[in-house]
C-alpha cells in the first residue's frame, strides 16, 4: 500500500493491489505478481525456491508467484516494486 496510487480490491478469494491495473495478488503463503516474460524467466532462474511461474496461459503472460515464507524482505520490496511498474503501465486499447 506504500507505493504510489496503489488500492487494495477483493479479486476472487485473494486480495489484489492495484493502481490501474491489478499488479499483485495475496495468497496465504504466496504473492502473484505481474512480470513481463523476460522478468519472469530471470526471476525463475535466479532463485527457483522462491519464484514459479503461475501455470498455464496467466504464467505465460509474466504472472509469477513468490513463497513469501522463504522471500528475503528486500526481494519482496524489489519484486513489488517491478510489478506495480506494470501495474502504472497503460497499454493501448484493442479496438
Amino acid at each position: 500500500m506504500a507505493l504510489d496510487g496503489t488500492a487494495s480490491v477483493r479479486h476472487f478469494d485473494r486480495t489484489a493491489y492495484r493502481v490501474r491495473r491489478i499488479y499483485a495478488t495475496l495468497g496465504a503463503d504466496t504473492l502473484n505478481l505481474k512480470l513481463s516474460p523476460e522478468e519472469q524467466d530471470f526471476k525463475v532462474m535466479l532463485a527457483p525456491d522462491l519464484y514459479a511461474p503461475i501455470p498455464g496461459g496467466w504464467g505465460r503472460q509474466g504472472w509469477t508467484t513468490l513463497n513469501l515464507p522463504s522471500a528475503p524482505l528486500a526481494e519482496l520490496e524489489a519484486a513489488l516494486r517491478m510489478a506495480w511498474e506494470h501495474g502504472r503501465a497503460t497499454t493501448p486499447r484493442r479496438r
